[in-house]
């Protein structure tokens, strides 16, 4: 393979990393609506679902903290390829910056205050 092939595979892999840890996302939450709606529907008191529910929202957090480490990877890798001089490379199946947005993000939670 030559260097445009190789590149063009590890964006690949990067690209379906991203889609994975995103669609493992939506199934989760999509897992605690459905959860939220069987107990309502089968009118169980919330109590009795709360430890099962609160499991289920630690692995959307945790898949969080992952997608949150595959975009410092693709930021990284990102910089990797114009250090080493292979100049820009933008391909993927989604619309991308032109530069990278370095600052840092922050939670609404962040910006609550007590009243």
């Amino acid at each position: 393979m030559d260097r445009t092939e190789v590149i063009a595979s590890v964006a690949g892999d990067l690209y379906a990393t991203e889609k994975a840890v995103d669609d493992a996302i939506t199934h989760a939450t999509t897992l605690v609506q459905s959860m939220i709606g069987a107990r309502a529907a089968l009118s169980i008191s919330p109590v009795s679902g709360a430890a099962s529910q609160a499991k289920a929202v630690e692995a959307i957090m945790a898949l969080s903290t992952a997608r949150d480490a595959v975009v410092a990877c693709h930021a990284e890798l990102q910089k990797d390829h114009r250090r080493l001089g292979y100049g820009t490379y933008a391909a993927g199946p989604l619309n991308k910056p032109e530069e990278w947005d370095d600052r840092p993000m922050t939670r609404k939670a962040d910006h609550l205050r007590v009243a």
